[in-house]
């Protein structure tokens, strides 16, 4: 009676664990999106629609070690990119914690990269970008912080990334960028999916959505 009970016990633990990593994958592949709407448009990487579909366009930063961060940085890599700022007390703290699960979940993974670029990078120069990363554990070369000019940041988070979600509301450039979503960026330079970065659970599917990704 024993020997039976503990092979139904093996069965039930195999079966849940069968069905944890069968829900840790949403789909078989990731829909692109290319507006503030994030409409996901169900494309396969050959399709024709793809010619000329949005992509992140060419920028230049420079990162917490003083190196210049430009679009080649992230040639053939997948990445995720947020907007924050050191001095931020309220969602940074929560999202860089989020950040560092996602650099722990790929730190052996040379294709997979990320990037926070600073909303007030008038304040946050080289060395106060050196001494947060310092703080938060960030690795240097796997995990960028950048600084730059503060147009290309705002223009990329408001009209590439379109990380914020009060969509149709105008923006001028005197207003702040805050956000806690994260973006998904494929090795072409294509937005692959938006996460609450306050959010464990969206987390863990970024993470999984990051492993689909990596076998287009």
């Amino acid at each position: 009676m024993k020997k039976i009970n503990l092979v139904l016990l093996v069965i039930i633990l195999f079966n849940c664990k069968g069905v944890t990593e069968e829900n840790n994958s949403r789909v078989e592949a990731l829909p692109y999106y290319n507006d503030a709407s994030f409409t996901p448009n169900w494309l396969t990487n050959t399709s024709d629609d793809l010619i000329g579909f949005h992509k992140v366009p060419n920028f230049s930063f420079v990162n917490q070690d003083g190196q210049k961060v430009t679009h080649e940085t992230f040639e053939n890599k997948i990445y995720i990119t947020d907007f924050f700022f050191t001095s931020c007390s309220g969602i940074c703290p929560k999202m860089t914690a989020n950040m560092s699960l996602i650099q722990e979940a790929f730190i052996n993974d040379d294709e997979v990269l990320l990037l926070s670029h600073s909303v007030t990078p008038e304040k946050d120069s080289v060395p106060v970008l050196k001494r947060y990363g310092e703080t938060k554990g960030v690795i240097s070369n796997k995990w960028h912080l950048v600084t730059g000019d503060r147009q290309q940041i705002y223009d990329l988070g408001r009209k590439t990334y379109f990380v914020e979600e009060d969509l149709g509301e105008f923006k001028t450039d005197d207003d702040f960028l805050h956000t806690e979503n994260f973006v998904l960026v494929d090795k072409n330079k294509h937005i692959r999916g938006i996460y609450n970065g306050l959010n464990k659970t969206a987390i863990q599917q970024l993470i999984a959505d990051v492993k689909t990704l990596k076998k287009e």
